[in-house]
């Protein structure tokens, strides 16, 4: 046999891991359901006709052939030819596109999928990777308040993960446009290319991008700089860019929006959101609101969740489909959790109890037990051979099942014994229970513990 190796960028998690990353997922989609989001899963695959459509990810894309394919020209036709989906939100658009007719607008929907990107792999960047998106739908039209209402959303699921903490920045685009352009500037998309450098390259940098490439004089890029400088935590962000000297419709707008999703965010889940002016990533391609988000002590790890409102995700002859939608590298985060070590499972199955066999000829009695433990809902397996009872609870051991169990013998109560601490007490698998902290693995981080299920 071949000398077997691991793929880079292709995780997968041991046991133990997966556990942690399981439990993240649950977390999104309970969070999401109790907000009234409805689970979606779309194909693998889409025409490269579509997911070309951004352009700039095409380098990434994995294209999907048969091993014998017949040369029937499909792969020169990108709307025949498929390639894996590399977000999830080329296939939403597709989707809301072919089912308008069967869907009720807003369109709540959340989808948590694998995804595939052909970069480089590096400390938190996968080529097979988890994503889970929150998206709600509009159809012509979107009120304002979904922008914070999504942003809530994410902010419970966030607060309820085993993070050290985490906070989310936010922009909005007609602020930024209406600041640029009452200064003098013309060329938007230049001035945001060049402040996305800001935190690679310093305000030095940036200052002469925006002199060469977006046609600003010194006192302008230092006027662009001073305004990404600003970050508050309440409104005063918007005396802060008055003060810079810029006025005008637009830059008000902005204003108005930014501090308002500012307040309903935090009024919700207090000090989750912050204004930060220097966000220009995506900007070029959302038309309100812009959020990134950044895990205390983990900046380096850059923004773990992003999205904002975008008013074209797809269009027909009849109508146009705005959104609000942010996006989270569920993979992302849980492989820095885990690397760290912030992070891990009590035990690595989900076990609880471990029934004995006495012997082969009274398995049958070990097989009764546990079908009644489970049938309470207690994760139970059985004793896979009749080995000594010590080499059994050794066994359970091993795999960190806290509880083994004695079926009786010739009327004799049934038995359990805490293999942790020895304890060991008669018991009926009709009653028994064990404690809520055991019954399933917990989710262990520097200062919580919080069950799986």
């Amino acid at each position: 046999m071949a000398k077997i190796s691991a793929l880079s960028g292709f995780p997968e998690w041991l046991p133990a891991e997966r556990i942690v990353e399981q439990h993240v997922i649950d977390t999104f989609r309970r969070v999401a359901e109790l907000h009234g989001f409805s689970g979606l899963e779309t194909r693998a695959v889409e025409p490269m006709s579509q997911l070309l459509r951004k352009g700039e990810i095409d380098k990434e894309v994995y294209v999907l052939r048969r091993l014998h394919a017949e040369d029937d020209g499909a792969d020169a036709d990108p709307d025949r030819q498929l390639g894996l989906h590399f977000d999830l939100t080329v296939p939403l658009a597709r989707y809301v596109l072919e089912h308008q007719n069967d869907l009720a607008f807003p369109f709540r929907r959340f989808q948590i999928q694998k995804v595939w990107r052909g970069e480089r792999p590096q400390d938190g960047r996968f080529r097979e990777f988890y994503q889970a998106d929150l998206d709600v739908i509009g159809q012509d039209v979107l009120p304002d308040h979904i922008e914070a209402e999504v942003a809530i959303v994410m902010a419970e699921i966030l607060a309820q993960l085993p993070l050290p903490g985490f906070t989310i920045h936010a922009n909005n685009r007609r602020l930024s446009e209406g600041f640029f352009t009452s200064i003098g500037l013309t060329d938007i998309p230049a001035v945001l290319r060049s402040l996305d450098k800001l935190a690679k390259i310093g305000p030095e940098k940036v200052a002469e991008l925006l002199v060469a490439d977006a046609g600003a004089t010194d006192e302008q890029a230092r006027a662009c700089l001073a305004f990404a400088g600003i970050r508050t935590a309440d409104d005063s962000f918007g005396q802060q860019v008055r003060a810079l000297g810029a006025s005008g419709e637009m830059l008000e707008q902005g204003i108005a929006e930014l501090a308002a999703v500012l307040r309903r965010v935090n009024a919700a889940v207090p000090g989750a959101c912050v204004a930060d002016l220097s966000i220009a990533r995506g900007l070029d391609y959302y038309t309100g609101t812009v959020f990134e988000t950044f895990v205390h002590g983990h900046e380096s790890l850059g923004s773990i969740c992003s999205g904002g409102r975008y008013d074209r995700l797809a269009a027909d002859n009849r109508h146009t489909y705005p959104g609000v939608g942010l996006s989270i590298g569920l993979s992302r985060v849980v492989s820095r959790l885990l690397s760290t070590g912030s992070v891990r499972a009590s035990r690595p199955v989900p076990t609880c109890v471990l029934v004995s066999v006495a012997d082969e000829e009274h398995r049958t009695a070990s097989e009764a037990v546990a079908s009644r433990l489970r049938a309470r809902g207690i994760p139970t397996e059985i004793a896979a051979s009749a080995a000594r009872f010590g080499k059994q609870i050794k066994a359970a051991d091993k795999r960190s099942i806290p509880f083994v169990w004695f079926p009786g013998a010739e009327g004799k109560e049934d038995q359990v014994r805490d293999i942790r601490t020895g304890e060991q007490v008669a018991a009926d698998a009709g009653t028994w229970t064990p404690a809520a902290e055991d019954l399933r693995p917990q989710i262990i981080s520097e200062s919580t513990a919080v069950s799986e299920a």
